[in-house]
């Protein structure tokens, strides 16, 4: 199993910012997907979920009419495209894959998300 998160970096506020994790080693289009974030001294915080379909999502509240989360299935990867980035956002942001009835989930390394400027 491998999870990769490139992208991360540094954005202004009010700024936007895309955030992909790409997977493989298990059967991608069954697993649920979710974004966690978790900024110093704070406890880890789910951002989003989106269904193995890509049919139902979920947002946290603090992030709702700002970020989209999709999934491609043909190609292994979810996206978390965030938009109007406050300075409440920045965070180590990271991917997690989760089968819908028990067993391991995998997570990404994380990526640094800074709103700044």
């Amino acid at each position: 199993v491998h999870v990769a998160e490139p992208g991360g970096g540094l954005v202004q506020p009010g700024g936007s910012l895309r955030l992909s994790c790409a997977a493989s080693g298990f059967t991608f289009n069954m697993y649920f997907m979710r974004w966690y974030r978790q900024a110093p001294g704070k406890e880890r915080e789910r951002v989003a979920t989106i269904s193995a379909s890509g049919i139902v999502t979920d947002y946290g509240a603090s992030v709702n009419g700002r970020f989209t989360i999709s999934i491609d299935n043909a190609n292994h990867t979810s996206y978390l495209q965030m938009n109007n980035l406050t300075p409440g956002d920045p965070a180590v942001y990271s991917c997690n894959f989760s089968p819908p009835f028990g067993g391991p989930d995998y997570w990404g390394q994380g990526t640094q998300v800074t709103v700044s400027g």
